[in-house]
């Protein structure tokens, strides 16, 4: 049996995926965040928008959450944060 490693880089069809350019800065920003619905990921959010909106200078946070944390996010719930700047997924266990 063939065992099949997953790689983040690579598509299901084998190409390589590109990543974005990183961001030079966060100030006036907007931050994309998507809650696995964990128990203590909404608060983990909380407590990150308030440094990141302090001490970094993002203006705007949009905050999608999944129905739970075993389903992929939707292809709706990421377009509708495809304006952010930058995504951040988190799990708050």
């Amino acid at each position: 049996m063939t065992m099949k490693i997953l790689d983040p880089r690579v598509d299901a069809s084998g190409e390589a995926l590109r990543m974005a350019p990183a961001v030079q800065s966060l100030e006036g920003a907007v931050v994309g965040m998507i809650d696995n619905a964990k128990i203590g990921t909404e608060r983990l959010f909380d407590f990150l928008a308030e440094i990141l909106r302090k001490d970094y200078g993002v203006r705007e946070f949009l905050r999608v959450r999944k129905a739970d944390a075993t389903r992929p996010v939707s292809p709706e719930m990421l377009a509708s944060i495809s304006g952010a700047d930058v995504i951040l997924s988190a799990i708050g266990d």
